[in-house]
């Protein structure tokens, strides 16, 4: 287990004065980040192996959003390494121990000379201690498109400030777009989201909206039709 403390800035809010939901996400990538880093596996020791860590799959349970100024603390743990796929979970909470936020996330190691996933090292893996699985709702990571009954929005240019360090569009990015299109009183209860595949500079996307009654999906697809990534928001009711 690994925690960093923090406290809600300005810059994260939304109008409500609350945290949003994909600056919940970037709490969580800085987690996992600082762990790597505070380990001796971080960007440095990866450089060298030519690898990275893509996210394959998000699961975020949002039970309450903390407000401006609030201090938070932030925690991950990693529960199993399998073939090319590490299994982690996240979570963000009040100093006295309440839950605002849990997580369930899924990566795979990519070997960046040949683009494509690689098993994981027994000697990276082994740097993480295991912990058993958070306490949470556990979804299907392949998330369901509907074959019609889709209504396209603006198309989206993917520019230099998307691209996170390994060249492709950071996958908060995806989020950040898919909530605009949420109802302006829109509470979101949970968010899914499954990366299919990578968005590069210059790379167009057409949102394709599907909304049902507390449900919004967002299949971000390619000039080819194909979805870079599926966003899945349940909303309270």
């Amino acid at each position: 287990m690994y925690t960093f403390d923090g406290r809600i800035r300005y810059s994260e809010v939304d109008r409500t004065r609350r945290l949003t939901v994909e600056k919940t996400i970037d709490y969580f990538q800085d987690c996992s980040t600082f762990q790597s880093e505070d380990l001796g596996v971080g960007f440095d020791y990866m450089a060298q192996m030519h690898s990275a860590w893509v996210i394959n799959y998000w699961q975020i349970e949002f039970r309450r959003r903390p407000a401006l100024g609030d201090a938070v603390r932030i925690g991950t743990s990693p529960y199993s390494f399998k073939g090319i796929l590490g299994l982690r979970n996240f979570w963000m909470e009040t100093a006295e121990g309440e839950k605002l936020a849990v997580a369930n996330s899924v990566w795979s190691l990519l070997d960046l000379t040949k683009m494509y996933p690689q098993r994981i090292p027994e000697e990276l893996a082994g740097k993480y201690e295991l912990s058993p699985k958070l306490e949470m709702k556990y979804s299907p990571r392949k998330i369901a498109v509907p074959d019609a009954g889709g209504e396209a929005a603006e198309e989206i240019t993917v520019r230099l400030h998307h691209l996170d360090t390994n060249q492709h569009m950071n996958n908060a990015q995806y989020v950040h777009f898919a909530v605009m299109y949420l109802p302006a009183d829109a509470e979101v209860r949970e968010l899914r989201v499954e990366y299919r595949k990578q968005a590069m500079l210059g790379d167009r996307i057409t949102p394709v909206l599907y909304r049902t009654d507390g449900c919004l999906l967002v299949s971000m697809n390619g000039t080819d039709g194909k979805a870079y990534a599926v966003v899945e928001i349940s909303l309270s009711k």
